[in-house]
C-alpha cells in the first residue's frame, strides 16, 4: 500500500473519529438541555406549591423568627383546624364537589352531542356554529356579567313566562342550563375536542351501521359513544377542574357557601372572628385552606393520570 493511500485511510479514520466525537459531545449537551430546562420548568411549577405547604405548618413564632426560612421550627397543625372552622370546609367542600359533578356531566353530554353533529353532518350554518362556539373562548365573562346576571334575575324564557319571569339566582339553575345547552364555562374548548374527535375516527364505522339498517340516532349510541372515551376523559377532568376552581360564577349566581368563594374572603372572616388584623398569619391559614382546596384535584389525577394522558394524545391536543 502506498504512502498517499495510508494518508487518506488516516485522514479518513480521524474524520469518523471527530464525526463520532462531534455526535456525543452533542448529545450530551441535549441531555445537559433537556435536564435543565425540566428542572426549571419544575421548579416553577412546585416553588410555590412547597412554599404553601412549608408556611402552612408555620406557628405564630416562626413568623417572627429570623432563623425560620423554609423549614418551620414550631411544626403546628393549628392552621389548618382554624382553616376548616372558618371555613366550614364540610360544607362548602360538599356544595363545590356537587356542583363541580354535576356541571361537569352536564357539560360532557352536551358536548358529545354537538361535536358530533358538527363532526358528521351537514348543514347550513354549522361552520357559523362551530365558529361562535370557539368564539366564546375569547370572550371573558367579565364583559357580560350585567346581562347575564340580569337574564337569570329576571328569567322569562324569551318572554314566554309570566310576570317578570323567576329568579333563578341563588339556585344550580343557571349553571345547569348552560351546561345543557353547551354555553358553559370554557364549552367551547369542550365542543372543539370532541368535533377533532369524531372527525378522526373513520366513516366505515357509521357506513357499516347503516348498511345494517341502523338509524343516525342508533348509529351514534351503539357504534360511535362506546369509542369516545379518550376525548370524554380529558372533557370531564377540565370541565371538573375548571368548575373546582371557578369563583367569578359562583360569586355571580350562588352564595358563598362554595369553596372558591370561601377561600377567597377567608381573611375576612378571620378578621371579623378573630377581631384582629395580622395578614401574615393569616396567610399562613389561607396557605392551608389552598392546600385543602387543591388536594381533591392532586387525588383524582393521581387516580386518572395514566388515562388523562393516553386521552390527551388520542384527542390531538399537543403535539
Amino acid at each position: 500500500m502506498s504512502a498517499s493511500a495510508e494518508s487518506r485511510i488516516g485522514k479518513a479514520l480521524s474524520t469518523s473519529r471527530f464525526r463520532h466525537a462531534s455526535h456525543r459531545v452533542s448529545q450530551v449537551l441535549l441531555v445537559i438541555f433537556r435536564a435543565a430546562l425540566i428542572i426549571g420548568i419544575s421548579y416553577i411549577i412546585l416553588f410555590p406549591i412547597l412554599m404553601k405547604v412549608s408556611s402552612s405548618f408555620m406557628s405564630r413564632r416562626d413568623l417572627v423568627d429570623q432563623t425560620v426560612k423554609w423549614i418551620p421550627k414550631r411544626f403546628t397543625w393549628d392552621n389548618y383546624r382554624l382553616a376548616v372552622e372558618m371555613l366550614k370546609f364540610p360544607t362548602v367542600f360538599r356544595n363545590s364537589l356537587q356542583l363541580s359533578v354535576i356541571v361537569s356531566i352536564l357539560q360532557l353530554c352536551s358536548s358529545i352531542l354537538v361535536g358530533y353533529g358538527l363532526a358528521r353532518f351537514d348543514f347550513k350554518g354549522k361552520n357559523l356554529i362551530f365558529a361562535a362556539a370557539v368564539f366564546t373562548l375569547v370572550v371573558p365573562p367579565q364583559m357580560i356579567m350585567v346581562p347575564l346576571y340580569l337574564n337569570w334575575r329576571f328569567f322569562d324564557l324569551f318572554g314566554l313566562l309570566p310576570d317578570k319571569g323567576y329568579n333563578l339566582l341563588g339556585t344550580y339553575w343557571p349553571f345547569i342550563l348552560t351546561s345543557i345547552t353547551g354555553t358553559g364555562l370554557r364549552n367551547g374548548l369542550f365542543i372543539l375536542v370532541m368535533r377533532q374527535f369524531f372527525r378522526g375516527m373513520p366513516k366505515d364505522l357509521e357506513e357499516a351501521a347503516y348498511v345494517d339498517g341502523a338509524s343516525p340516532l342508533m348509529t351514534f349510541f351503539r357504534v360511535m359513544l362506546p369509542n369516545v372515551k379518550p376525548a370524554a376523559v380529558v372533557v370531564f377532568l377540565f370541565a371538573f377542574v375548571w368548575q373546582w376552581n371557578d369563583s367569578f360564577l359562583t360569586t355571580l349566581y350562588l352564595d358563598s357557601n362554595f369553596l372558591p368563594v370561601a377561600l377567597a374572603n377567608l381573611s375576612r372572616t378571620l378578621a371579623k372572628e378573630l377581631e384582629m388584623n395580622h395578614p401574615q398569619y393569616f396567610s399562613l391559614v389561607v396557605n392551608a385552606g389552598s392546600l385543602m382546596m387543591i388536594l381533591p384535584v392532586l387525588i383524582l389525577y393521581a387516580f386518572l393520570q395514566r388515562y388523562f394522558v393516553e386521552s390527551i394524545e388520542r384527542t390531538g391536543l399537543i403535539g
